[in-house]
């Protein structure tokens, strides 16, 4: 089974109407963090907050009038569920998702929302699958893979030829992998229209399953990723076989290149992106030595994430930038010394968000205590200016 240039157009034609065309936009801000010419496909902007409307549909929209009766069944993460759902309550087709332990809560409650019987079971998604599959013999119901299918991996091309029409000086896409299916029709579209056009996939470190697959290895694959979207275990067969001759290569990212990456999106972009939704711009972060120069599509492919994780990556990201920092600081324990270091710091032009007074750590004088002074400032030069200040006027912060 493969995928065609013709089926991706006829997806186009399928989806007309019924999905966002979503805006394809040059970054001057992101260009020159990155080194690279970088236009963003904001695919956060589909109504259910990621590209994945476009495979699901897709598929909804082939179904004969028995199988739409019978419903369809899903295993997903979260934006394959909350598409299905959403489009197949649209269209009157019941549907079922099976959704793993650890789902962030805002894609459980989202799919819930859109129609779908939610069902949690397994620890990962492959455990998720196979119970799926599972209920689907037990209720003759209808599965509907979230990438190992062609009427999926069609549907996801789409991103592609409105891009290429968008932004026709793009030489370069960038696209995360999961299961592999929006990269095989990403590249089928670039390949087709462009052959110059190079396509790079990323995947996140824990979850190299295409790259493992390419090189013939079996590394240790598992562990909490940012990037839940594509912590898929296993590539799928059909999506591996229409991918890997199209791609130059696939680029393995970090954690924390993610955890930048949204907060860039945040910041600059004024938009929200989850992990795996920024994995594109987080390979740029972390390779620039491939990408500088180039010029960039990148695809934004999805904005559902739990709004306390985003919390978090947003304040570990003012960490990084030594704009929130802790410092310890040994003290006498009398009247007026919190006073007198919390002066220093407001002269000096920090903002104290908190403070931890310990007086029973023992290496501390038992007439001592000891200060945890959490303060914001501009930037890195600016936290260094107040720590200065302190050392000079007899406060000097203690490593910790």
């Amino acid at each position: 089974m493969s995928v065609t240039f013709d089926d991706i157009l006829a997806a186009r034609d399928r989806l007309a109407g019924q999905i966002e065309r979503t805006p394809c936009r040059y970054s001057r801000t992101l260009s020159q963090i990155t080194g690279a010419e970088v236009w963003v496909k904001f695919e956060n902007q589909q109504f259910t907050a990621a590209f994945k409307e476009r495979g699901a549909l897709n598929k909804l929209l082939l179904l004969s009038a028995s199988e739409r009766k019978r419903g369809v069944i899903a295993a997903s993460a979260g934006n394959h569920a909350q598409a299905l759902a959403y489009h197949a309550a649209r269209l009157g087709v019941p549907s079922v998702i099976v959704m793993p332990r650890g789902t962030p809560m805002v894609k459980i409650e989202h799919t819930r929302a859109f129609g779908a019987e939610v069902v949690i079971e397994g620890e990962t998604f492959h455990e998720a699958n196979i119970y799926a599959l599972s209920l689907r013999d037990e209720r003759g119901m209808v599965f509907v893979p979230p990438f190992n299918d062609v009427d999926v991996i069609a549907g996801q091309g789409t991103v592609a030829l409105e891009m290429l029409e968008d932004a026709p000086e793009i030489d370069t896409l960038v696209v995360p992998i999961g299961g592999g299916g929006l990269i095989a029709g990403v590249a089928t579209v670039a390949k087709t229209l462009r052959p110059d056009v190079k396509v790079y996939g990323m995947e996140a470190t824990m979850y190299p399953s295409f790259t493992a697959k390419m090189r013939g290895i079996s590394p240790a694959i598992g562990g909490q990723s940012i990037a839940e979207g594509i912590a898929v275990k296993e590539v799928g067969e059909i999506t591996y076989a229409v991918a890997r001759p199209l791609i130059e290569d696939v680029l393995l990212i970090e954690e924390p290149f993610f955890e930048r990456a949204i907060a860039l999106y945040c910041n600059v972009e004024k938009t929200v992106a989850e992990g795996a939704g920024a994995g594109a711009l987080a390979a740029l972060l972390a390779r620039p030595d491939v990408f500088r120069g180039r010029k960039c599509g990148l695809i934004l492919t999805g904005g559902n994430i739990d709004t306390r994780l985003l919390a978090s990556v947003l304040t570990r990201e003012l960490v990084r930038e030594k704009r929130i920092a802790s410092i310890r600081i040994i003290g006498d324990d009398r009247p007026g010394l919190l006073g007198d270091v919390s002066n220093i710091i407001g002269a000096a032009g920090g903002n104290i968000i908190e403070v931890a007074h310990n007086r029973l750590a023992l290496d501390v004088p038992a007439k001592g205590a000891e200060f945890d002074i959490m303060i914001e400032t501009r930037d890195a030069q600016h936290t260094q200016q107040i720590i200065d200040e302190l050392c000079d006027r007899g406060y000097p912060p203690r490593p910790h």
